[in-house]
């Protein structure tokens, strides 16, 4: 697949210099144009450059959703360094395991984030900060992005990074251990940005909303990077709550792109939305990842939202992150599409030998879209990476069409007396029934059985579930086996930024009792 850039800046700077004016970002009730925009970039890009972090230096993003999140990415990559978003949902000891791991030696930080931030000194080898927002200790080694518009003017840089370099360490969460770093480079993502471009007949006339956290792989390529890349524009919103200031940024910004997860989508299905919103709003394409879409969602969310197209995605970080998604002239419940152009899923088993149409196995990807491996773990990068393919760790099937239907997480299956139970397909019975919000289903060690499943549901808020009728309701719809033998009604299923169940949590709750 050929690309029209090498790296992040030289899209900015083509736009810039073919249509300076036009808004690239809105925020907090202002426009940045593009213009503004690589201006602010090659300022900051000076500052790196007198603060001596150079080609291949570690630059950490750990920033709420704003404009200097973008205009630091640009920046960083711009001098050929490497930008690290990291998760502004973690503490300090958390964020100091990160930053030693990729040997950052400069912050772009977050005000709000300063309580996290301050204990670093003393645990990283963090050599300055600049902050975003009110910080008022100013020294040399804390400085503000205003204070550095203020004092440089925008300079020059000739030493860009090309396509196969590393642009961005993203760190994956994990289910055991310490997280690891997946390093893409500039050709993974610009991937990205093309294909679903072409999918989606995506213009630089559309413009999406961003209020997923910018830390996140898929919000990163898909409304970060993606929108610059085509010389549109994006509207940032800093937090997702209120959810009544996104509505209203959809109406008045005109926004035709909506980017979200389960959650979200879930939470709209059910929400009492004014007509006006439903008659004015302009949304082309409302797109799903970073987690299934349980059936019941898609149901009363296409039956809701009729003039636009609900698109369920499939990614991971390892792969910068979109693998397939359902095209808008084809749509299929349940499947999170083919695989992009430019890429190749197949599905194997434990031997790596292809399994024919229809049988579950791993699911494994190949394209410019994977990653160039794990920072500093050569072993687990060639555990993972065989011949040219992905592992995901995934469990699936292909139908005769190429499209990809999800079972589970390899890791969450749960074998009981030798017979495979995927959980998946228990939630998807579970979050039918009536006053169930979201589920997740867990294996549970059993001494006769070797693991048993077990169900924990979140109900929809201000309403209760019936537990004798879901019983009831289960066999019905499930083999013996497939029920939950316990039922626990949680207030909230712990999750992760982007909606993901955080499994390993209830599987910890179940082993203390």
């Amino acid at each position: 697949m050929d690309y029209p850039y090498r790296n992040f800046y030289e899209m900015l700077s083509l736009h810039a210099e073919k249509g300076g004016s036009r808004p690239a970002l809105f925020v907090e009730g202002r426009k940045l144009s593009y213009r503004r925009l690589k201006k602010k970039v090659d300022t900051l890009a000076r500052f790196l450059e007198l603060s001596d972090i150079k080609k291949g230096d570690r630059v950490a993003i750990f920033m709420q959703n704003s404009k200097e999140f973008v205009i630091s990415l640009f920046a960083i990559t711009k001098i050929g360094a490497v930008a690290v978003p990291v998760n502004t949902f973690l503490k300090s000891e958390e964020v100091a395991y990160i930053l030693n791991d990729c040997g950052a030696r400069m912050m772009m930080a977050s005000a709000e984030q300063k309580e996290v931030v301050e204990p670093l000194w003393d645990m990283t080898s963090i050599e300055r900060v600049v902050w975003e927002g009110e910080y008022e200790a100013l020294d040399n080694k804390n400085i503000g992005f205003d204070e550095i518009f203020e004092i440089l003017k925008s300079h020059e840089h000739d030493d860009s990074p090309d396509l196969d370099e590393l642009a961005v360490i993203i760190y994956t969460s994990g289910t055991t251990g310490n997280p690891k770093g997946a390093m893409l480079s500039y050709r993974n993502i610009m991937h990205n940005c093309k294909a679903i471009g072409e999918l989606t007949n995506f213009t630089r006339k559309d413009r999406f909303i961003v209020y997923l956290p910018m830390f996140h792989a898929f919000t990163l390529t898909v409304t970060v990077i993606m929108p610059i890349y085509y010389g549109a524009s994006y509207v940032i919103v800093r937090k997702i709550m209120p959810f009544s200031n996104i509505i209203k940024q959809i109406l008045f910004k005109r926004v035709t792109m909506f980017v979200g997860v389960p959650d979200v989508y879930n939470a709209l299905s059910r929400a009492k939305l004014p007509w006006y919103f439903m008659w004015f709003q302009k949304i082309r394409y409302f797109v799903s990842g970073a987690a299934p879409l349980s059936e019941a969602t898609i149901e009363r969310f296409t039956s809701k939202f009729k003039r636009a197209r609900l698109l369920e995605g499939y990614g991971l970080s390892e792969c910068s992150p979109v693998v397939s998604v359902n095209p808008p002239w084809k749509q299929k419940p349940l499947s999170v599409g083919p695989a992009i152009p430019g890429v190749e899923i197949k599905i194997v088993d434990e031997n790596m030998i292809e399994l024919p149409v229809g049988e579950i196995g791993e699911i494994i990807v190949s394209g410019d879209n994977v990653m160039q491996g794990y920072l500093n773990r050569p072993t687990a990068t060639d555990e993972t990476i065989v011949n040219g393919w992905l592992l995901t760790g995934d469990m699936g099937y292909l139908d005769e069409e190429g499209f990809l239907f999800i079972v589970d997480r390899k890791k969450d299956l749960i074998i009981s007396r030798g017979i495979n139970i995927y959980p998946r397909e228990i939630e998807e019975v579970i979050n039918a029934f009536e006053g169930v919000a979201s589920s997740a289903v867990v294996g549970m060690p059993d001494e006769k059985s070797g693991e048993v499943p077990v169900a924990f549901i979140e109900p929809v808020e201000d309403e209760e579930v019936d537990l004798k009728a879901l019983k009831n309701y289960l066999k019905q719809k499930l083999a013996n086996f497939k029920i939950p033998r316990e039922i626990r009604i949680i207030e909230e299923l712990p999750k992760n930024a982007t909606g993901k169940v955080l499994k390993r949590l209830l599987k910890e709750e179940l082993l203390r009792g």
